[in-house]
């Protein structure tokens, strides 16, 4: 039930974290007229979707594209942006033995990178999982396998994969793997191979881009777009405060109370009616007072992330590879993906004679890596981009190191247990809902983060959304189970299809027949009389009345069989291309969220 205008102005919102959950709910509260309070921990908003200026160098903690199927999302990001909202070419491949890969792999680039043999080998095995998949599917390896088959996993998964997460593959759940891959159906490539070329400003001339070709991206990167949401927060009456870490999470019985803030070397406590939160969830449970229950303690403490550390480096050079970004999957270096933000955005460096180049390396926070110093990690990516042949170290300018905690939620073999029971704790909490990636413990992209945060929003209002069923969604996902695609083109039974055009001409010939005779005329039917050039023995009399009825029968019987089956093997060819079509799309998106 909706709340009243009086219920609603006495409404106090706190939000804790000011990336693109909770910057969104309480953007969305605004508009609805209750204003709220976002605490944001670190000196700036946007979270993982910040942007670092250095020197005038601007900089992405991962590169953050801007891509959605919910229009509430995109009709936002429009808003804030305006003319800001670049549309940018798309070009991002893997690197691998020392050469490039497009993907979706494209047949003569792959033959003629891994060669005949491992071509040959790479398809066998495709095959054999289609004839002999794996019964289970329980973690990413099996996952990958089953899809995509073994010899493809040991060559562009499982070393890549593992940089990333810091675990085995046979650890990772499948889940994870089973989620990035929602986005693209196979309804939704129906719909672009049948859908006319068209923009978005209806020039029939612009062809339909989609997340393979091409992106929307701010001008100077989505720390951006979070910036210009605070600003407008504040303007409107919200209050955005920075630097203000959550130390305590006040509550009793079915509701929170308060949250204890240290700000400026002072604690605050901020009592509200309504709390959202977007923190990771581990944290969250450890901050209650008093303690939750030991079960549900333990439950977050196992509850594990893969942190984050970006080293951006200025190089002297105009160009370096025309890639947005590249997958270096090559056991000799530990970088796992290199950035080129002038690609994203010209607008990202000063100098359009220099390039900025973000070196991205997957780590557990507290490890040598995350503890190495920051001129040391500048003088390993400057290593690393000379081993792989991109540039001499000595054309580097400079660089700067920026970590990422908590950058990637974990989908191991015990996260889901311990999820739930945080959830069935949680539950019984009525004022205090999680939004976003780390508030959920879900690996959701930037608009599925959003939409949880407007959800909690409307929820604040009145409405009564389970955020947790977000990802599963069909609005979003545009999932159709292959059910309704093959009743969208039915196949034509041939036999029933011939039989009724069989039955209705014959029975035309007839009747036509018929009712010349019974009309009569010094020359009866000339025209029809034609059909015994067709017809042998064909009169229009009675008794041709019945030999055309048999011939009419025969030849529509043959007609109707063959247009059948025609039509059901032109549909049946397009149906493969179209779910071949669907499955390259969901490999390359696949291979985006590693």
């Amino acid at each position: 039930m909706k709340e009243t205008l009086d219920e609603t102005n006495h409404k106090k919102v706190v939000i804790i974290g000011g990336g693109p959950a909770g910057l969104t709910a309480s953007y969305q509260l605004s508009k609805a007229g209750v204003e709220s309070i976002v605490l944001e921990k670190d000196q700036t908003v946007g979270g993982i979707s910040r942007t670092v200026n250095y020197k005038n160098y601007h900089f992405d903690i991962g590169g953050h594209r801007f891509f959605t199927k919910i229009k509430e999302v995109e009709d936002i990001w429009r808003k804030v942006l305006g003319d800001d909202f670049l549309r940018r070419k798309r070009l991002s491949r893997i690197y691998y033995n020392k050469k490039f890969f497009y993907y979706p792999l494209r047949a003569l680039n792959a033959f003629f990178g891994l060669g005949i043999w491992s071509s040959f080998m790479i398809m066998a095995s495709y095959l054999y999982s289609k004839l002999a998949p794996l019964k289970q599917e329980e973690t990413f390896e099996q996952w990958v396998c089953n899809h995509f088959g073994r010899r493809l996993f040991n060559t562009f998964f499982k070393t890549y994969t593992e940089k990333v997460w810091g675990i085995p593959c046979s650890e990772i759940r499948a889940e994870w793997a089973a989620q990035r891959i929602k986005g693209l159906s196979l309804i939704t490539a129906v719909k672009n191979a049948l859908a006319k070329p068209q923009n978005s400003t209806g020039n029939k001339k612009h062809v339909i881009k989609t997340l393979i070709e091409e992106f929307f991206y701010p001008k100077f990167g989505p720390g951006m777009m979070w910036k210009a949401v605070a600003n407008n927060l504040q303007e409107s009456g919200s209050q955005v405060w920075l630097g203000a870490d959550v130390e305590g999470i006040r509550w009793s019985r079915d509701r929170v109370e308060a949250l204890e803030v240290r700000r400026n070397e002072r604690i605050e406590v901020i009592s509200g009616t309504d709390f959202i939160s977007s923190m990771p969830i581990r944290e969250a449970v450890q901050k209650f007072k008093p303690a939750v229950p030991k079960g549900v303690l333990d439950a977050a403490r196992n509850l594990k992330y893969r942190d984050f550390l970006t080293i951006a480096l200025i190089v002297d050079k105009p160009d370096i590879f025309p890639d947005n970004w590249i997958y270096i999957h090559d056991p000799t270096v530990k970088v796992g993906r290199i950035q080129n933000f002038k690609n994203w955005s010209p607008h990202m460096v000063p100098q359009q004679d220099k390039t900025c180049l973000g070196l991205e390396y997957f780590c557990f926070e507290g490890d040598s890596l995350w503890t190495m110093p920051d001129d040391e990690l500048i003088e390993l990516g400057k290593h690393e981009l000379e081993e792989l042949g991109f540039v001499n170290r000595t054309d580097v300018e400079d660089g700067t190191v920026i970590r990422m905690p908590k950058a990637y939620p974990i989908y191991d073999s015990t996260y889901e247990k311990s999820l739930r029971i945080i959830r069935q704790f949680l539950d019984d909490i009525t004022n205090f809902q999680l939004v976003g990636r780390n508030g959920q413990h879900k690996y959701n992209n930037q608009d599925h983060s959003m939409l949880t945060a407007m959800m909690a929003s409307e929820n604040v209002l009145g409405s009564n959304h389970d955020l947790w069923q977000v990802n599963e969604e069909l609005e979003y996902h545009e999932e159709v189970p292959e059910i309704v695609l093959k009743r969208m083109f039915a196949r034509i039974d041939k036999l029933g299809f011939a039989t009724a055009l069989a039955s209705v001409s014959s029975l035309l010939i007839f009747l036509a027949t018929i009712f010349l005779v019974l009309k009569g005329g010094k020359v009866v039917g000339p025209n029809l009389q034609l059909l015994n050039e067709f017809f042998f023995g064909y009169t229009v009399t009675l008794k041709g009345a019945f030999i055309g009825m048999a011939y009419s029968f025969s030849w529509g019987f043959l007609f109707g069989w063959l247009f059948a089956y025609i039509r059901n093997l032109f549909i049946a060819l397009f149906i493969y291309r179209v779910k071949k079509k669907a499955e390259q799309l969901k490999f390359r998106d696949f291979m985006d969220h590693f």
